[in-house]
């Protein structure tokens, strides 16, 4: 896998999104279009169905040399020593944590990926010890659809201010990336 500093897309296989496509295939479609990172999301299943579609999927992106990302489960990030675990702010902040060493124990921990919405989430973030942050979502989307965007302003803030790597995340397509490249980022 490149090292988290040299990647550049971060993609989401989101099983609300599948629309009949199977898992394994996406994933390998993603690594094959030169996915660096590929997230797990599966917000409707149990844990139980997370683990086997992640067992599913994880040969697939180390084969390809592509990290793999496990959305909210730090658990079975660690029993499946996947490569990264993603958390919203409500999952760690709103579980009393301040910063990512709270998180390690004896299994191995991936590194962790926080969700930002503000500014004020991203320092809290980058105080917390995060790896990496996803900065968002820029636009509307459809797998948030309650989430107010954060804008442009907000890439333009985090390219600015932000000095780990960073993510803009959230409603991006070939119709607005030239904006969002233009505003600041270099990772989507």
């Amino acid at each position: 896998m490149k090292p988290l500093a040299d990647c550049r897309l971060y993609a989401f296989v989101d099983t609300l999104c599948l629309h009949g496509r199977a898992l394994q295939k996406v994933t390998e479609q993603l690594c094959d279009g030169g996915a660096d990172l590929i997230q797990l999301r599966a917000k409707q299943s149990s844990l139980t169905e997370i683990r086997g579609m992640a067992e599913n999927v994880l040969p697939i992106t180390q084969a390809a040399g592509v990290g793999l990302v496990i959305n909210d489960h730090l658990s079975l990030a660690q029993e499946l020593r996947a490569d990264f675990c993603h958390l919203g702010q409500e999952d760690f902040f709103g579980s009393g944590c301040t910063h990512v060493s709270q998180l390690s124990n004896l299994n191995a921990t991936p590194r962790i990926g926080l969700s930002t919405h503000a500014p004020e989430q991203a320092q809290r973030a980058l105080v917390a010890g995060a790896d990496y942050l996803a900065i968002g979502p820029i636009y509307a989307t459809d797998s948030k659809p309650t989430a107010k965007p954060a804008t442009l302003d907000y890439v333009r803030w985090a390219a600015a201010n932000v000095s780990i790597p960073w993510f803009a995340i959230g409603g991006i397509n070939l119709q607005n990336l030239e904006q969002v490249i233009a505003a600041g980022a270099r990772r989507i």
